[in-house]
């Protein structure tokens, strides 16, 4: 009954809301006078959007007839700019549009997106947005304050290898593309972040999707997908030095340069970055260096555009994490990890002297280091105005290492015989090793986008190929017997060939909008992996088919001008990572994953206030997990459990208290369960067999990494003219570090809060100058966002070890922005 009457009252009090605003209608038309379909409008004044139906219209909502302006775009037009005045609440105004090839860019990455209603569940982050909170960390931390989003970060300052899940889904199964193109590395499916940094400088916007998505290129989406959509075409000459520096001794210095629009035909832009830092955790240094390069042709209808980026890394590795008994500075509990673990004396006093940001590591050169070229071309052609032909090719060239000191190695391991010393066979030496992957994918993406009355079709795909070299090599040994310089000592090649076709189609009527979305997806996988050859276990050349068909449907109704209702069904396949299958015989090789994901939502806008809330269920069949069970081979490898699920509500909101103040809130409540699963754990005996494992049984147990809870709230505040303050805290619940929902192994809730200035001046010495300054984790919170755990019996006793990464404490960073 309580309930009842609450949803009773929010109904009324959103009802009274509605009643009481002023509505602007408009209507969208080209120079010949037909509807513009799809055209977004924002309001300037208090930041309302919306988009233009089948017949052009469009509606807004305030809370008094008011003078204000509107920005109106459409793909392949010019943007229009519109004063709005006190009489037109009376008409309907009349926005025309002008043609524009420049604006059809917009194309190479609305295939692959969601299309959005007019109030999109969809995160976008703009280039305005995005810029202002720039200071020189990942993407990832950009997007710490999505709904949904927890990050990471080796280093534990935002620089250097970084990380995103989404819904607790980790990096390998969220999908990301920049304009189209697929970024996933076809083998791991990750994300590697840190191979471009200040990426962030070349970006107009992101889009943020939850859930299986739209159709991709590249893998499926298994919890959400990142499209980013580099600079536009820009219209006027530009030059932009961008510097930072702050705790750590974090330091970002970018250029930016562009020619503008050169005769309405030509467009040329550059970006050169630099980022170093020593980390938060000792000898977690970076050193980033990146370019980016575009150059376009604007004809009467069409557009060439080719875009270039390169990033470079050489990171000190900060990958092994810190003991838990270290974290918690307890003594005796060190001393009895070193015990357990072997370690010199060393290693032993690293680890008691360190603190917070012990780094296992201690070899000079013990770095991570790697290049990746990435090339695209984009040719988009109307043929008419409803009719729009994007084909795409693209090149990414990777290739680098990492370097290892390693003691106590067997030679044999490393094809190198015995050593002979003074008499003494030597079978095991110190080394030092790097592990080299040499890579390259490439292939074309296309998209045929028709408009057609209230319906939209597009028709698209890709093929892509590719083929990584891995090997090893021994740099030094202590006793070298018969190796010789640069011994390789495994030779691993792989290739992969993938292809895909989907079509989709959107019909809207009224206040209905139906959108369905049908993709057919082909990979072959050929590698060199393990199989059992007449009783030995041997490396043969494996080569494996996989064939998907994956469904989406959705609907979004309009209740009224500002309030909708959605719904969405998707089914998603994907394939096992290159791990998956390199360490497993075709005998007991993992299967396919299968999501389906049904979404249910509600949203409300009006120019105060802003309202989204969202649930969502993504059940599993086989999803892949750590169970600790050793495979035919000997390793240990994910397993497919037959049922799982996430289970959730997303709610996000803002609202505008005074005309200077908006405050922001959202979070995500969840369930992620594993129905049943055997866990398996090393138990070593003192007699024959001396080596078992021990099976314990788990029901509706937590799935790894998927807090229940994550929130945040802030506020933007704009107490001066040119000055902007955003403040935002966050709160991330209980994370467990398997999947056996036991406390002792998980990662404590934490709560941080960040806190942004920025001052921006305008045509005082330079034509723009901003002035930024950052403090990250006000409070000085000690907390840790990542981790891992193992366990083992060991005289009847379990012994389990912790790993965490622990996250800088107070730190800061300021910023100069100076445009020319």
């Amino acid at each position: 009954m309580k309930t009842r009457m609450f949803l009773n009252a929010a109904f009324i009090a959103i009802s009274g809301i509605s009643f009481s605003q002023k509505i602007l209608s408009g209507k969208v038309v080209d120079e010949g006078g037909s509807p513009v379909y799809g055209a977004k409008v924002v309001c300037e004044s208090n930041g309302q959007r919306t988009v233009s139906n089948a017949d052009g219209v469009f509606r807004l909502n305030f809370k008094e007839e008011q003078q204000t302006s509107i920005q109106v775009e459409a793909t392949g037009f010019n943007k229009h700019q519109q004063i709005i005045e006190k009489s037109d609440f009376a008409r309907e105004v009349r926005i025309v549009l002008y043609p524009n090839a420049k604006n059809l860019e917009e194309v190479q990455v609305t295939a692959t997106r969601q299309i959005q209603s007019a109030t999109s569940a969809l995160l976008v982050n703009a280039k305005k947005d995005l810029e202002r909170k720039d200071f020189g960390q990942d993407i990832p931390m950009l997007l710490e304050f999505t709904p949904s989003v927890v990050t990471t970060s080796d280093a534990g300052a935002g620089v250097g290898y970084t990380g995103i899940r989404i819904r607790g889904v980790d990096a390998s199964r969220i999908n990301v593309t920049i304009n189209g193109i697929p970024v996933n590395d076809p083998e791991s499916h990750d994300v590697y972040w840190v191979n471009m940094p200040d990426l962030v400088g070349s970006i107009e916007n992101i889009q943020v999707q939850r859930g299986v998505g739209s159709s991709t290129n590249g893998a499926a989406a298994f919890g959400a997908s990142v499209n980013i959509k580099t600079k536009d075409i820009e219209e006027k000459p530009y030059a932009t030095l961008d510097n930072s520096y702050g705790s750590f001794n974090t330091m970002k210095n970018s250029l930016r340069v562009g020619t503008g629009l050169m005769n309405n035909k030509f467009a040329f832009d550059a970006r050169l970055s630099s980022i170093t830092s020593d980390g938060y955790i000792d000898r977690a240094t970076s050193d980033l260096k990146s370019y980016y390069l575009s150059g376009a042709w604007v004809g009467k209808k069409s557009l060439l555009k080719a875009v270039v980026f390169n990033g470079k890394e050489r990171t000190y590795q900060s990958w092994y994490g810190t003991p838990e008994s270290r974290v918690r500075g307890d003594v005796d509990e060190m001393n009895a990890y070193a015990d357990r673990n072997g370690l010199s004396d060393e290693e032993r006093e690293n680890l008691l002297s360190s603190g917070r940001t012990y780094n296992y590591y201690t070899y000079k050169n013990q770095v991570d280091n790697y290049a990746q070229d990435n090339y695209q071309l984009h040719f988009t052609h109307s043929f008419k105005k409803n009719l729009v032909l994007n084909v795409a090719a693209h090149h990414t060239y990777g290739r680098g290492y990492y370097e290892e000191y390693r003691r106590n190695q067997r030679l044999s391991t490393y094809g190198i015989a015995p050593a002979l010393v003074g008499g003494d066979t030597i079978e095991e030496t110190d080394l030092i090793r790097r592990r080299w992957l040499d890579n390259r994918f490439f292939g074309g993406v296309y998209s045929l986008n028709y408009r057609f009355s209230n319906w939209n079709f597009v028709f698209g795909g890709a093929a892509n190929t590719y083929s990584g070299q891995h090997f090893g090599e021994v740099i030094w040994a202590r006793f070298a017997s018969n190796s010789e310089i640069e011994q390789r000592y495994y030779d691993n090649d792989a290739s992969k060939w993938e292809s895909s076709n989907y079509l989709k189609t959107t019909y809207r009527k009224g206040k209905l909008q139906v959108v369905g979305d049908l993709q057919y997806r082909y990979v072959n996988y050929r590698f060199l992996g393990i199989d059992d050859v007449s009783g030995e276990i041997k490396d043969v050349e494996q080569n494996i088919d996989f064939h998907f068909f994956n469904p989406k449907i959705a609907a979004t109704y309009s209740l009224s001008y500002n309030q909708e209702i959605f719904v969405s069904y998707g089914i998603g396949n994907r394939e096992p990572v290159r791990r998956d299958f390199r360490e497993s015989t075709p005998a007991n090789r993992p299967k396919a994953e299968t999501m389906r994901d049904l979404e249910l939502g509600y949203q409300y806008n009006s120019s105060k206030f802003h309202l989204m809330a969202n649930l969502y269920w993504m059940d599993y069949t086989n999803q892949l997990i750590l169970t600790g069970q050793i495979n035919d081979v000997g390793g240990y490898t994910r397993t497919n459990v037959k049922d799982s699920y996430r289970a959730g509500l997303e709610f996000v909101g803002s609202y505008k208290v005074l005309k200077f103040l908006r405050l922001n809130a959202g979070f995500t409540l969840s369930q992620n369960k594993i129905k049943v699963f055997n866990e398996y754990v090393d138990e070593y005996l003192d007699d024959e067999p001396y080596y078992t494992q021990r099976v314990i049984e788990h029901k509706n147990a937590d799935l790894a990494f998927s807090p229940n809870l994550v929130a945040n709230g802030g506020f933007t505040v704009m107490p001066i003219k040119n000055l902007t303050i955003d403040w935002m805290t966050k709160y991330v619940g209980r994370q467990f570090l398997d999947n056996t929902s036991n406390v002792n192994r998980s990662i404590n809730p934490f709560t941080f809060s960040n806190l942004v200035f920025s001052y921006n001046l305008k045509n005082v010495f330079f034509k723009e100058m901003t002035f930024g300054f950052q403090i990250n984790n006000l409070f000085n919170a000690m907390y840790s966002n990542n981790g891992y755990t193992f366990s083992y019996i060991y005289g009847g006793e379990t012994t389990t070890e912790n790993f965490y990464y622990p996250q800088a404490g107070r730190h800061f960073m300021g910023r100069i922005l100076i445009g020319l």
